[in-house]
C-alpha cells in the first residue's frame, strides 16, 4: 500500500485544555467563529476575538500548542526583508487554566522607537458545548456589556433566567486603555530593537465565583489539574522498543493521558473523556480509560473510582433515569443541562458504569494491594450491588436489561449507546427493554472481581455468594445467547426475549470478561477476525454483511480503538495469539497513520486495501480521546498476558511477541509497592525471555487458566 502519514482529526482546529476548560482556535490561533472559543464548564464564554495592530489584522506566520495548556503564535506586522531593518512581529501567547491569559508582545528590530495601537474586539454568546458542536441553539439570552474604566475591565453578563454566568475581560497595559463597542484598545511604544506587551485576562464568573486565569508562563500553573498532570507525567511507565512505531504510539498515549485529568477535588487524576468536547464527567469513559491504562500506572483508576463513588443515584427520578445506587453516566454544567433542556446535568442512563466500578475495584486491588482505599470504596460497591438486585433485572429472568425512561435520554444504555446501535438481523432498530450480551458479561465479571474486594476486606461469606451468582449467570448466558449456526453470540435479547441475531464486536467484550466457555473461545475469536468483522485496522462494531452496516456510523460498522484494547485483553485471556497478533498489528498500523501516532476516538470500518490507503474517522471524532490512548497500553498488556498479584509482590506473565515486535522494555511499572523495569525479548530459536530490574518482584511464567482450557479443547 502507498504510505500515509500525519493524518489530523479536525484539521481546521487547534485546541489546548486544562481541567474543565478548553481553548479552540483555527490553525492560526484565531477565534473567528464557528466552533472556536474559550470554553469553561461546558459553556463558551469567549466566542470571538479579533486582534488588530494599527487597524489591521496581523499576518500569521505560525501557531503551535505548547504542552497541554498553552499556545504560541507568531505574526508579521512590518515586513522583515526591508533594509535597514524596520521589521516588527507580534507574539500571541495563550495560557489556559480556570481562566485564560493572552499576552500580546510586539517585537521590534527597527533602529528607532515604534508607536502602535493594539486593539482586541471580543464577544461572548454563552452557548452550551453541545449546541456549538451541533450548530443548533436551544437556549438564548441577551448579553449586557459593562465597561469599568478604573479596573480596565469589560464585563459581559448573560441575561437568562436560571443561569448566573458572566465573563470579565481585563487589560493589563503600560498606558491608558480605551473601550468602544466591545473593543479594547491601547497604544504601545516599542523601544528600538526592543519589545512591549499587553495582556488580556479572561475570567469566567459562574454563580458569583470568579475563575482565575493562570500566570503568563509555559510552566504548569499551580492548580489541581496542573498538579495532577505533573504527577501523572512522573508516574506513567515508559516504553522503548526496536519497533519505533510501537514506542512512539506508547509515548503519545501516556503523554495524552497525563494531559487529560479533570482536576476534581479528591479525584484530580480522573481523566476527561476527550477533546475538544468531552470535558464533563463521564462515568464509564473515565473508569474504562483508567482501567486499560493500569500497566502504565494506577493513580488514574484510584481517582476515577473515587469520583464515581461520589456520584451514585439517591432517588427514583425518571427524568434522569436515576435510581438509588446507580452510578452517573454523565454530569455536565453547560447552560442546556443546567436549565433542564436536557437531562445531562446529572444523568444516570447507563448500565455499563455499575459493573465497571466493581470490576475495576477488584483490578485496582490486584495491581496495588491498596486495601485502605478499597475499604473506603466498599460502601459504594454495596450500593451498586443493591441497585443491581432491585432495578437492573426488570422481569427477574436473571439477565440485566435497560429501559430508557427520561425524555431526551439515552435510548441504548449498554456499551453501544447511540440511538441506532442495536439493530436486528433485518436492520431494524430494536425497542427497549434490551438485554445486550456485553452487559451480561460485565455483570459476570463484576460479581467475580467485586468478590475480591469484599474478601480482602474480610467479608468472605459475601464474596463467596458473589462468585456463586457469577457461575449461575455464566451457565444461563451461554444457553440464551449462543448462535451455533453463526459461531458467535447474539447481540442482545429483545423485549420479546428472542435473540437479536446481529453479528457484532460485543463478543470481544465477552472474551475479556471471561464468560465464554473455553471450548467456544477460539471459534468466537476467529469469527471476530473474519473479513466482514475485521477491517484490517480493527474490529468493526457491526458486520459489513449486515443490512444496517455503515462504515461512517457511530456504532454500526465503525472501529473503536478502545474496543480493540478490551478485545485484545480477552484474546490473551484465552490464548488466542494468532488473532491477537492480527488485531494488535492493525491498531498500531492505524496509529502510525495519524499525526503523533495518536489514535482518534473512532475509525471508520472501511477495509484496509489498495482502494482505501487509510480508513478515515467518524465525523467530529475527538483526539486525543482518553480511552483511545489507554487502548495502546491495553494492547501491550495483552501481548504480555500480564496479571498482577500485588499482595504477593508478584506478576504472572505469559508473553507472546509477534515477529514485527522483537522486544520491548517498560520502565517504571508499578505493582503494589514495587516499581520495576520489565524487558521482554524474542529469542532467535523461539520463545520469549523476561527480565526485571529495580524493586524486587516475583515473576511467574504461566498461561491463564482459560488459555490452558481453550488449548486443551
Amino acid at each position: 500500500m502507498i504510505p500515509v502519514r500525519n493524518l489530523r482529526v479536525r484539521p481546521d482546529l487547534l485546541y489546548v485544555a486544562s481541567g474543565r476548560c478548553t481553548l479552540v482556535t483555527d490553525v492560526h490561533g484565531r477565534i473567528t467563529g464557528g466552533k472556536h472559543g474559550f470554553y469553561a464548564w461546558d459553556t463558551r464564554v469567549l466566542s470571538r476575538e479579533r486582534i488588530t495592530v494599527d487597524g489591521r489584522e496581523p499576518t500569521m506566520i505560525s501557531t503551535a500548542d505548547v504542552g497541554t495548556h498553552a499556545q504560541l503564535s507568531y505574526a508579521e506586522l512590518i515586513e522583515g526583508e526591508t533594509l535597514p531593518s524596520r521589521a516588527a512581529y507580534l507574539m500571541v501567547e495563550r495560557f489556559l487554566g480556570e481562566g485564560l491569559r493572552t499576552r500580546l508582545t510586539i517585537l521590534s528590530y527597527a533602529d528607532e522607537p515604534l508607536t502602535m495601537t493594539v486593539a482586541v474586539e471580543v464577544a461572548a454568546d454563552f452557548a452550551d458545548t453541545g449546541e456549538v458542536e451541533r450548530g443548533e441553539r436551544r437556549q438564548h439570552g441577551d448579553v449586557t456589556v459593562t465597561w469599568r474604566p478604573e479596573a480596565r475591565e469589560l464585563r459581559l453578563d448573560y441575561l437568562r433566567e436560571g443561569l448566573d454566568r458572566a465573563v470579565a475581560v481585563r487589560v493589563v497595559a503600560p498606558g491608558p486603555v480605551r473601550h468602544a463597542d466591545r473593543a479594547l484598545a491601547c497604544d504601545l511604544t516599542v523601544p528600538a530593537r526592543g519589545s512591549a506587551e499587553v495582556e488580556l485576562v479572561t475570567e469566567p464568573v459562574f454563580d458569583g465565583r470568579r475563575l482565575v486565569a493562570p500566570p503568563a508562563t509555559f510552566a504548569e500553573p499551580d492548580d489541581l489539574a496542573a498538579r495532577a498532570r505533573a504527577g501523572l507525567t512522573r508516574e506513567l511507565a515508559r516504553l522503548t522498543s526496536s519497533n519505533l512505531d510501537v514506542a512512539a504510539a506508547w509515548r503519545t498515549a501516556v503523554q495524552d493521558l497525563a494531559g487529560l485529568p479533570l482536576g476534581e477535588p479528591d479525584a484530580a487524576a480522573a481523566p476527561i473523556a476527550g477533546l475538544p468536547i468531552y470535558q464533563a464527567i463521564f462515568g464509564r469513559d473515565t473508569l474504562t480509560a483508567s482501567w486499560q491504562a493500569l500497566l502504565a500506572g494506577p493513580t488514574m483508576l484510584r481517582d476515577s473510582l473515587r469520583l464515581n463513588a461520589g456520584y451514585l443515584g439517591t432517588r427514583i427520578d425518571d427524568r434522569r433515569d436515576e435510581e438509588p445506587g446507580k452510578p452517573v453516566h454523565e454530569a455536565r454544567r453547560g447552560p442546556a443541562s443546567v436549565l433542564g433542556l436536557d437531562p445531562f446535568e446529572a444523568y444516570y442512563g447507563d448500565f455499563a458504569t455499575a459493573p465497571d466500578f466493581l470490576v475495576f475495584l477488584g483490578q485496582y486491588l490486584a495491581w496495588t494491594g491498596d486495601v485502605p482505599t478499597v475499604r473506603q470504596l466498599l460502601p459504594a460497591a454495596r450500593e451498586i450491588l443493591g441497585w443491581y438486585d432491585r432495578y437492573a433485572d426488570l422481569d427477574r429472568d436473571g439477565f440485566v436489561e435497560y429501559h430508557c425512561r427520561a425524555p431526551g435520554g439515552v435510548r441504548n444504555q449498554g456499551w453501544k449507546d447511540s440511538d441506532t446501535a442495536v439493530v436486528d438481523e433485518h436492520g431494524h432498530v430494536v425497542d427497549n427493554p434490551i438485554a445486550t450480551s456485553e452487559l451480561q458479561a460485565y455483570w459476570y465479571a463484576a460479581l467475580r472481581y467485586g468478590s475480591l474486594a469484599f474478601a480482602a476486606c474480610g467479608d468472605r461469606a459475601f464474596a463467596a455468594s458473589l462468585v456463586a451468582r457469577a457461575a449461575a449467570l455464566r451457565r444461563r448466558f451461554h444457553e440464551a445467547f449462543w448462535m451455533p449456526d453463526r459461531g458467535c453470540y447474539a447481540m442482545a435479547l429483545g423485549p420479546d426475549k428472542r435473540q437479536v441475531r446481529s453479528v457484532t464486536s460485543n463478543d470481544g467484550h465477552l472474551l475479556a470478561a471471561g464468560i465464554v466457555p473455553a471450548r467456544y473461545a477460539r471459534t468466537v475469536a476467529r469469527r471476530l477476525l473474519a473479513p466482514d468483522m475485521f477491517s484490517g485496522w480493527g474490529i468493526r462494531t457491526l458486520s459489513a454483511s449486515h443490512p444496517a452496516y455503515n462504515p461512517f456510523s457511530y456504532h454500526r460498522g465503525s472501529v473503536w480503538p478502545v474496543e480493540a484494547g478490551t478485545i485484545a485483553l480477552g484474546m490473551a485471556r484465552y490464548g488466542c495469539w494468532v488473532e491477537l497478533f492480527r488485531l494488535v498489528e492493525g491498531m498500531f498500523a492505524a496509529a502510525g497513520l495519524f499525526e503523533g501516532y495518536r489514535l482518534p476516538e473512532v475509525l471508520t470500518g472501511l477495509p484496509r486495501d489498495d482502494a482505501h490507503p487509510y480508513p478515515g474517522v467518524y465525523p467530529d471524532s475527538c483526539s486525543p480521546q482518553a480511552w483511545s490512548s489507554s487502548a495502546i497500553v491495553a494492547l501491550v498488556q495483552a501481548l504480555l498476558a500480564l496479571r498482577p498479584v500485588a499482595q504477593l509482590r508478584a506478576i504472572v506473565i505469559d508473553p507472546h511477541l509477534p515477529e514485527w515486535l522483537p522486544d520491548l522494555t517498560l520502565e517504571g511499572v508499578r505493582v503494589g509497592r514495587s516499581t520495576f523495569d520489565l524487558t521482554v525479548r524474542r529469542r532467535r530459536g523461539g520463545g520469549v525471555s523476561v527480565r526485571t530490574r529495580g524493586d524486587r518482584i516475583r515473576v511467574v511464567r504461566r498461561p491463564t487458566l482459560r488459555a490452558v482450557a481453550a488449548a486443551w479443547f
